[in-house]
């Protein structure tokens, strides 16, 4: 179990959590996603530790599509500072240029959730007629 987190605040399970919700995710679609021992409960466990192995926190950021330090670094305290900051100094400051377009974030991540959920479908399709198959053979 390697871990590496400096600041004692931040619950990495909290985390996963908030990131899970604000993507639209389900517990049972990733644990569909971490593979055959995962479950919605075990997710749900997972959610509730405020350290999680280095090896788990990476295959969740991934299936997120997050990268494993906003998972490892977010402090929602910071972030609400941050928030507050910049509305009570009346930053009306906008870059012309923005490298994160949020709406094109949220067009590629509903279209990635389309193709797993269509992917889901498949699977489930094949596994039906592998049944029928094997009903039929008896």
């Amino acid at each position: 179990m390697t871990h590496t987190t400096s600041n004692p605040k931040i619950h990495e399970g909290r985390n996963v959590k908030r990131f899970r919700e604000m993507l639209g995710i389900k517990q049972d679609m990733l644990a569909f996603e971490l593979g055959s021992d995962w479950n919605q409960q075990r997710i749900s466990t997972l959610e509730q530790r405020e350290k999680i192995d280095s090896d788990i926190l990476e295959q969740v950021a991934a299936i997120l599509k997050i990268p494993v330090e906003a998972i490892r670094n977010f402090d929602e305290e910071k972030a609400v500072n941050v928030i507050s900051s910049t509305f009570n100094d009346n930053a009306a400051v906008f870059n012309n240029n923005p490298t994160f377009h949020p709406i094109d974030k949220l067009m590629q991540l509903h279209e990635e959730k389309i193709a797993l959920y269509e992917r889901m479908l498949k699977e489930k399709d094949e596994m039906m007629e592998r049944l029928e198959k094997l009903i039929g053979n008896r």
